[in-house]
């Protein structure tokens, strides 16, 4: 039913609402992508005139080009561990019933909530104890714990939406427990998974307090820009942010394309 009697004053300030808390957000974005093209070095209004000398400065230095394989290497290993990792945790809790179940699904999705200079601490401590520290793999590890909750999240959502008794009728009709994963399961949250893959992908790119801790010389880009605020005002960290955010950001919303996606109708027999 519809509301005849709401106020357009009210709809009009929620909008504005929502318009305001947007711009509170991105305003700084929006202020770093515009400094990055400003030829002064340091950021002021007016700007001093349009340039790319940044931009380029950025292409040219190896330090970043390190720093982005670093990340991507970590980005495409932790989305494909976490992905699989989190798939399995959220197939448990779908398909199986037991004891502590509760307590199984509290540990499981605990790590995000851990401050991350805690959980960098203690991924250092336990790494450095295995002989792992300042290894690639130590990114790799640490940004899994942290990355595989979202993807048995995204997941868990995606399964508690299924009828559960499809499967049982995939076994009914002779098919066997992996027949049913590969031909039930698997189809129905392909979705979820792609959606898991990017955002987990998302937030390894985007970490930077764990990485911190356990990379060593094995720098991820957000790190090398800690680099660059440590020894001197930069344009150059302008650059960088905004090639990150738009990175995270097209990594979010294809995953939200994928999550929000109506399935296409059945055809009529």
């Amino acid at each position: 039913m519809t509301d005849v009697n709401r106020n357009p004053l009210i709809d009009w300030a929620l909008r504005l609402y929502v318009l305001a808390c947007f711009a509170f957000v991105f305003a700084p974005i929006a202020a770093s992508f515009v400094f990055s093209f400003n030829e002064d070095r340091f950021p002021s209004l007016p700007l001093g005139g349009f340039s790319t000398e940044w931009y380029r400065a950025v292409a040219a230095d190896p330090l970043v080009w390190d720093g982005l394989w670093n990340t991507l290497v970590a980005g495409v290993a932790v989305s494909l561990a976490a992905t699989v990792l989190g798939f399995g945790a959220a197939y448990t809790d779908y398909r199986y019933r037991f004891f502590g179940k509760t307590v199984y699904l509290a540990l499981a999705l605990i790590p995000p909530t851990i401050p991350v200079v805690i959980m960098g601490l203690a991924m250092l401590a336990f790494l450095s104890r295995i002989g792992l520290s300042g290894l690639s793999w130590s990114v790799i590890l640490a940004h899994i714990v942290i990355c595989a909750p979202f993807a048995m999240a995204i997941v868990r959502l995606r399964l508690s939406q299924i009828d559960p008794d499809l499967e049982a009728a995939a076994w009914n009709l002779g098919a066997s427990e992996w027949q049913a994963m590969a031909h039930v399961i698997l189809p129905f949250a392909r979705p979820a998974i792609l959606a898991a893959f990017f955002i987990t992908m998302a937030v390894s790119f985007d970490e930077f307090a764990i990485a911190w801790f356990v990379s060593g010389l094995n720098e991820t880009l957000p790190v090398k820009v800690l680099g660059f605020l440590q020894g001197q005002v930069s344009p150059r960290i302008n650059v960088i942010g905004t090639f990150v955010f738009l990175a995270s950001m097209t990594l979010v919303i294809l995953a939200q394309l994928l999550l929000f996606r109506r399935p296409a109708p059945e055809p009529n027999p």
